[in-house]
């Protein structure tokens, strides 16, 4: 974020891409560039999680391949974390494994009681090639965990199994917004 400004602000809200799109489901690249292009993805990326009403995205909810997302999450004592980061690595997710309503900005209106660590650190760079690292708890664990997976090309549905996979596979195949493509 430029000169203290608050995130997207000066970004463009994108389209986002919804399940199906094949760009979902495959792991993200590496960025390698730190220049002004990164920096107007993530503000793009803020100004789009912004007018969702989200708490993260991925790169790859935009229709970008690249290994970037951004946040701006609670974690369950209620404290904001809000930030981004550029080649992400789950480097830690342990402690107890929660249940909880999980959803995604390109699943749109549909949650699922999906499996989490409370606790997770993710390390990465900032769009100016800082090293950072991040440590969530409970909610934002979770965050940091759901869009990790978005770069390795995974969404939460993924991760449901039995009963909750097909209950929320059945909501999706209704969902106002689903596309022609199959979504498995």
């Amino acid at each position: 974020m430029r000169n203290g400004s608050i995130p997207g602000t000066r970004g463009r809200v994108r389209p986002l891409t919804l399940l199906g799109d094949p760009v979902l489901h495959a792991p993200c690249e590496d960025v390698t560039d730190f220049g002004p292009e990164l920096a107007t993805l993530v503000e793009d990326l803020f100004a789009t999680m912004y007018a969702a009403q989200g708490v993260g995205l991925a790169a790859n909810q935009v229709g970008e391949s690249l290994r970037v997302f951004v946040y701006d999450c609670p974690d369950d004592e209620d404290v904001r974390h809000l930030g981004h980061v550029v080649n992400p690595r789950l480097v830690e997710a342990d402690g107890v494994v929660l249940r909880g309503p999980e959803g995604c900005l390109s699943l749109p209106g549909l949650e699922a009681g999906t499996e989490r660590y409370d606790h997770a650190v993710v390390e990465g760079f900032t769009m100016t090639g800082e090293p950072v690292t991040v440590h969530g708890t409970g909610w934002f664990a979770r965050c940091l965990q759901h869009e990790c997976d978005h770069v390795e090309g995974k969404v939460y549905a993924d991760r449901l199994k039995g009963w909750r996979h097909s209950k929320l596979m059945r909501q999706v195949n209704r969902a106002s917004w689903r596309r022609g493509s199959a979504c498995r």
